[in-house]
């Protein structure tokens, strides 16, 4: 999704709406929805079903036509039948219609509603019946919040929904997009471009798997993740969030899928959303559909131009991967594709997502993304809804001003702007993925997941995570003479650099903060700690952030290791076309080196400009990307103790003019190729 600043109204104020929320018991909740004046024929929940059946184009599952409500007559009261939608033994397209048909033209378009926590009012859960709630860009639902304050939150939230005419739960969506990484205390894995570097499908597996645990565990049901984009441009903000160039690679990666869901059984019905075990997974969401990566000049949100041709090739390849797996929703992307907003294009969405590659989750928007369908942005909203649901859009990602979104929606339907067929399919598509997830039957957090959270399991899987995404790019001034591993028993050692004792710059964006912060963010190992751990007890470790002439020839240092790299970024925020070392980092490394035989590690979400006369200089460069809270992953492969074995999942480029450039294309010629990467055990490429 699309991370923002938070609306204007301050962050207490937020969170104290939030937790008024909380405090409102259920009587005092209204459990009749307010209705506005309309068409007789939508105003009743009786009148409603008879003209609520779901689109001719949407799947049923196998099992449906076997089904018979007959044996299910469980009682409730004075002899009313139990409505079958709440019968977690009948099949799930049986409920979707049984539910669709009892619900008004209301009801239906709250379902479509994504709203986010601090505008979560009882009226939005209680009252109008919003289908679901998201923190915007990972904020905490106020500022210092536990995992079990997280919990209890969305809880609280889900009571609310809970006291709806209909009891439909809120399914809870979060970027939890390397690890649960919104929440302090979280195991904060690679972002994915070092993931790509580490050419590790089964570890991704896992990966998706704890971080499924960690959200769970937070009571949430929905993480914004994988993102499966293709990135083609280095000067794109959202370039570490993709695995790699090449769209093959992308493919190998989409089993975090079923990491984070669960692995469906091999007679799955194809393209029906899936969902494991209620306890252990959480919905995924492929994004950003489709051509995210692939903008003119890299710009975020920009437009994608190329042929139909070249956007399945490249664009689209992940995606039948996901939708093979069972994922159970679709993130629409802000870019557009030779001009037509994906936001607003039927064909994609509607004809080749949900026809030609058989999607049957739903589709949702990303953050105000429909608002970008009309300049000023939002200012003809009536219009941007319109052209967004009759697309195919089923979840729109409001996420503040829900009243006049519901409002404008079913003013479109009534006067026929938008058809009820479409509305009914859309919300049919949400409400099967609500049984499918059997939050109907499971609606709260478990409290016994709460110890999960940054456990040693998942640490020691990010550590490992970390030594397989490093690229060993040079060891040593010749290969005869490598530099790596270093010596653990040095008699005194200088670390330098802005990156060396910093968790946040090497967690990168999405940490924490929608585009991530500097220091101690989150609890984590730092690249300088995880080298005081790891040398021996009379080693000297000198750090100095940015140390002088006189400091470096005066330490009698055996060897130097300087941290450099980028300060945290996310999207449009992080779209750079100058792509040196920031914080005048090669200049440190020149004067590091002329004096100190030295390692670069470089911490970024993406190549960086490496001039040769710097390159030159160096004995020893590793790429080490974002590699998250556990640095010691890092000083395994620098000391020894496990050798590199990444390769480089995109191009280095020389310089900032060769952009674009991938492999494959003409004129290659990068300062490191798509592939590269040494190991300390052998002097060639991997």
């Amino acid at each position: 999704m699309s991370g923002v600043a938070p609306p204007q109204t301050p962050h207490r104020l937020l969170a104290a709406r939030a937790w008024s929320a909380l405090r409102i018991t259920v009587a005092a909740v209204s459990r009749t929805p307010r209705r506005l004046p309309h068409r007789r024929h939508l105003t009743s929940p009786a009148q409603c079903g008879a003209l609520g059946s779901p689109s001719s184009t949407s799947s049923v599952c196998p099992e449906q036509k076997q089904y018979s409500p007959s044996g299910m007559a469980a009682v409730q009261g004075q002899g009313e039948e139990r409505p079958l939608y709440k019968d977690a033994s009948a099949p799930v397209e049986a409920r979707v219609r049984d539910l669709l048909g009892r619900m008004t033209l209301r009801e239906k378009a709250g379902q479509m509603a994504q709203v986010e926590l601090s505008v979560a009012s009882p009226r939005a859960l209680a009252e109008l019946g919003v289908g679901s709630l998201l923190n915007g860009g990972g904020r905490p639902p106020f500022d210092g919040a536990s995992p079990s304050d997280w919990a209890g939150v969305v809880d609280g939230m889900q009571r609310l929904a809970l006291s709806s005419r209909l009891a439909v739960p809120i399914i809870y969506g979060i970027d939890a997009v390397h690890g649960n990484n919104n929440v302090v205390g979280a195991t904060i894995f690679p972002h994915n471009v070092g993931l790509g570097a580490s050419r590790d499908a089964e570890l991704v597996r896992k990966i998706g798997e704890a971080t499924a645990l960690e959200v769970r565990a937070t009571g949430m049901h929905w993480t914004f993740a994988p993102c499966v984009a293709v990135c083609r441009d280095s000067r794109w903000g959202r370039c570490y969030e993709s695995y790699s160039e090449d769209p093959e690679m992308v493919r190998s990666f989409t089993t975090i899928v079923a990491g984070l869901q669960g692995q469906p059984p091999a007679d799955h019905p194809h393209g029906y959303p899936f969902l494991h075990s209620v306890r252990e997974n959480v919905l995924a969401c492929a994004k950003h559909y489709v051509g995210d990566g692939g903008t003119h000049k890299g710009i975020n949100e920009g437009n994608t131009i190329c042929s139909l041709d070249d956007l399945e090739r490249i664009h689209m390849k992940p995606y039948p991967d996901c939708i093979s797996q069972g994922v159970a929703t679709v993130m629409a992307s802000f870019s557009q594709w030779n001009g037509e907003p994906l936001h607003a294009s039927h064909h994609l969405l509607t004809d080749v997502l949900k026809g030609k590659l058989g999607f049957q989750g739903f589709v949702v928007s990303d953050w105000e993304g429909i608002d970008h369908l009309c300049e000023p942005r939002g200012s003809d909203y009536r219009h941007c809804i319109a052209q967004a649901v009759n697309a195919g859009m089923d979840m729109v990602m409001i996420p503040f001003r829900f009243e006049k979104f519901l409002e404008d929606l079913v003013f479109l339907v009534e006067t026929g702007e938008i058809p009820l067929s479409r509305i009914d399919d859309a919300v049919e598509r949400i409400l099967r993925v609500k049984f499918v997830s059997r939050v109907f039957e499971h609606p709260f957090s478990d409290p016994a997941l709460l110890n999960v959270i940054g456990c040693k399991e998942h640490r020691l899987l990010a550590r490992e995570a970390v030594r397989k995404s490093l690229v060993l790019l040079k060891n040593g001034k010749n290969r005869k003479e490598p530099f790596l591993p270093l010596a653990k028993n040095a008699t005194r050692i200088l670390v330098a650099g802005t990156h060396a004792d910093n968790v946040g710059y090497q967690c990168g964006g999405w940490t924490i903060s929608w585009h991530g912060d500097s220091g101690k963010i989150t609890p984590g190992t730092s690249i300088l700690e995880a080298i005081q751990q790891s040398v021996e007890v009379k080693t000297e470790v000198v750090y100095d952030e940015c140390p002088i002439d006189a400091t470096i020839e005066a330490g009698k240092f055996s060897y130097a290791v300087v941290v450099i790299g980028e300060v945290p970024y996310a999207e449009s925020l992080g779209d750079r076309t100058d792509l040196s070392i920031p914080f005048n980092g090669s200049d440190l490394i020149t004067r590091v080196a002329n004096k100190v035989p030295t390692l670069v590690i470089v911490i970024s979400g993406r190549p960086l400009v490496i001039e040769p006369q710097v390159l030159e200089k160096v004995d020893a460069l590793v790429a080490a990307w974002l590699p998250g809270s556990e640095g010691m992953g890092v000083a395994d492969c620098l000391f020894g103790d496990h050798d590199f074995v990444g390769t480089l999942p995109v191009t280095w480029f020389r310089y900032d003019d060769q952009l674009p450039i991938n492999i494959g294309g003409a004129n290659y010629d990068p300062l490191f190729p798509f592939g590269y990467g040494l190991k300390c055990s052998k002097a060639m490429e991997i």
